[in-house]
């Protein structure tokens, strides 16, 4: 997103937040990405509104939402995960054009970052809680995100994305195979969507949430192809999952987030 379209979707969520009485003096975008979060400072709230995302994805405000349910769910079973906003209603909003969502800011240190080791660690508590979680689920994941992110650069007239047609198409012939051990995920479990506070490690953006392969969480913290990284992995979330299924779900993670660098080049 554009910096004159962040800020014209920070001043959309101030307007929102003032509507419900929510004061905010000193906006401060966190992070102009996927999605642009904005401090509505002094308020601790936090607003997420779908930019990039918005493009690729027809039911946005669909995964909006779906992050704040299953936050709370996980909230309500004393997992720490950053919770929709009691200051004003959550949403999903739709004003301008934009569709956003309101949340508790909380305060932690940017700087500072798990290990992926480190997360691993974290992830069978969590999944443990996830599978608990009954709401409606995806169950392709970033299947669906790769075949739209193609559909919105083949419309812009994109050159040179055969290769990940190509990829796709191929990894889709073995998608069954490895899709084993489904349940509800966390679906983007890398080590940035992990807060660190003064009171430990905050789980953070449930919007990548589906119904599908622990594989794919791990493969998020394998942090390297191969048999060798993925075995480690495994090894250290404590089993779980067969490596084979990681690394195969490694090859899949690689070729959405190389697609993703395109798309993120282009808009």
């Amino acid at each position: 997103m554009s910096t004159s379209s962040a800020v014209q979707a920070a001043v959309s969520a101030v307007s929102v937040a003032a509507a419900h009485g929510v004061v905010c003096a000193d906006p401060v975008v966190l992070k102009d990405g996927s999605n642009v979060l904005v401090h509505l400072h002094p308020a601790p709230v936090v607003a997420r509104i779908a930019s990039r995302t918005a493009l690729v994805r027809p039911a946005v405000a669909g995964h909006m939402a779906r992050d704040l349910s299953v936050s709370a769910f996980l909230a309500s079973r004393g997992v720490p995960v950053v919770t929709p906003s009691d200051e004003l209603p959550a949403g999903p909003h739709v004003v301008d054009g934009f569709v956003l969502t309101f949340s508790t800011y909380v305060p932690h240190d940017p700087s500072l970052e798990l290990t992926r080791p480190d997360v691993l660690k974290l992830l069978p508590d969590l999944h443990a809680e996830l599978r608990l979680y009954e709401g409606d689920l995806p169950v392709r994941g970033p299947l669906d995100d790769v075949e739209n992110t193609l559909a919105y650069l083949e419309g812009l007239g994109v050159p040179d994305l055969e290769p990940f047609r190509e990829r796709h198409a191929e990894l889709l012939t073995r998608w069954d195979a490895h899709y084993n051990d489904v349940q509800p995920l966390h679906g983007d479990s890398h080590y940035g969507n992990v807060l660190m506070t003064p009171s430990g490690p905050v789980w953070n953006d449930f919007e990548d949430t589906w119904r599908g392969p622990v594989a794919w969480d791990l493969a998020c913290l394998a942090g390297a192809k191969g048999a060798e990284a993925a075995r480690r992995a495994v090894e250290i979330y404590g089993g779980g999952a067969a490596p084979e299924d990681v690394e195969y779900h490694v090859e899949t993670r690689v070729n959405f987030g190389t697609l993703w660098g395109v798309l993120m080049e282009r808009s």
